[in-house]
């Protein structure tokens, strides 16, 4: 690793950061949805710590994902989605999942030149890669690091199947890349939205683009030629849950094609947080909505097995999944064969040029510069 570079931020209003969270100071200015409002209290400082990845593909053993094999071009994420799964990972590194998750990133610098090397290799066989799947590949940092960018630019050359997860427009940005590449059947988006309602969207997920923005994100994508379907997740009880047809109703009026959900999942960290959340934006229904989740799990806050994680079991479960199932259907979303169902991999070929290991040359002048 290398140095960390500091990005002073604002903020509004996660329960994690309680001084809140709005936007960046000193950062080019970018459409996400949200109104600014002045006078909000200086929050967090965010810090991106340049990584080198030893490698940057990740194998898939769980029968419950639609692929086999993820890229994320970075570790923690700015959007600070209260419920993200993806938070307890930060313990590893030694941080918490909390604040840290947020606010410490890292940024595997080496991502597209790792990629360009696994694609190499004599034996690589073509799977779709699905990038953005532990933290968003689009979260704020992106604007100036531009790591994603980088890694379609070496799918894009090598022809390689891949479907993109975002729930920001910053997406938008890269259509001159995505684009061609679906005319082509290799690529695909899908966009998550949780809730329609702004003021749930800007403490649940704070720096993530507001619900109106990404439904004009998905017609864009759409009126480019990139099939997209929207993900309804997580679904919380009581919270989200009763949007669930309106929800999709307003992301196939914009032009989605296909659909998917998850139920709400609170892994190890989350669970706390989660909860802290909850009582301090819903405490009227706090407990409802926590009875129902244990309803949900079998009696428990989370259940991991892999046949019940995603959609969760009995009767309240099977509510939900009639209820989107009919929806679907009825909005006509049902004819799309899953997030990254229809990519073609047989044009696949091997990238251009292939970088010598240079980890070794940018750690030296690194260390140089201390001099």
């Amino acid at each position: 690793m290398l140095g960390p570079r500091p990005l002073a931020r604002k903020g509004r209003g996660a329960v994690s950061n309680m001084q809140g969270r709005y936007e960046v100071n000193g950062r080019e200015a970018f459409d996400d949805g949200w109104e600014r409002e002045d006078g909000e209290p200086a929050g967090i400082r965010t810090v991106v710590t340049d990584e080198f990845a030893k490698t940057i593909l990740t194998r898939n053993q769980s029968p419950d994902i639609p692929f086999d094999v993820s890229l994320n071009p970075y570790r923690g994420c700015e959007h600070g989605c209260i419920y993200c799964f993806a938070r307890p990972t930060h313990s590893y590194l030694g941080l918490s999942p909390g604040l840290d998750f947020e606010s410490r990133l890292f940024a595997k610098i080496n991502a597209a030149e790792l990629l360009r090397r696994e694609l190499a290799r004599p034996g690589y066989v073509p799977e779709h890669i699905a990038i953005g799947v532990n933290t968003d590949a689009y979260q704020p940092c992106e604007r100036e690091l531009r790591l994603t960018r980088q890694v379609l630019e070496v799918l894009n050359e090598c022809r390689h199947p891949l479907g993109l997860i975002t729930k920001s427009s910053l997406i938008e940005r890269d259509i001159d890349l995505i684009a061609p590449m679906a005319e082509q059947g290799q690529a695909c988006a899908a966009i998550t939205l949780t809730t329609l309602d702004p003021q749930i969207a800007r403490t649940l997920e704070p720096r993530a683009a507001a619900p109106a923005r990404r439904l004009r994100t998905i017609r864009t994508l759409t009126e480019a030629g990139i099939p997209v379907s929207v993900s309804v997740a997580p679904i919380i009880p009581f919270v989200t849950e009763p949007e669930i047809e309106r929800i999709l109703e307003a992301a196939r009026d914009a032009g989605a094609v296909g659909a998917h959900y998850v139920v709400l999942r609170l892994p190890n960290e989350v669970n706390p947080l989660f909860q802290e959340w909850l009582q301090a934006h819903f405490p009227d229904r706090a407990q409802r909505v926590m009875n129902r989740v244990r309803d949900i799990r079998g009696g428990k806050e989370y259940d991991s097995d892999f046949a019940r994680r995603m959609h969760g079991e009995g009767i309240w479960a099977d509510l939900i999944r009639q209820r989107f199932t009919k929806a679907v259907k009825r909005l006509g979303m049902d004819g799309y064969t899953g997030r990254f169902g229809r990519l073609d991999g047989s044009q696949f070929r091997r990238p251009l040029e292939v970088p010598k290991a240079a980890r070794q040359n940018v750690v030296a002048a690194a260390q140089m510069d201390l001099f």
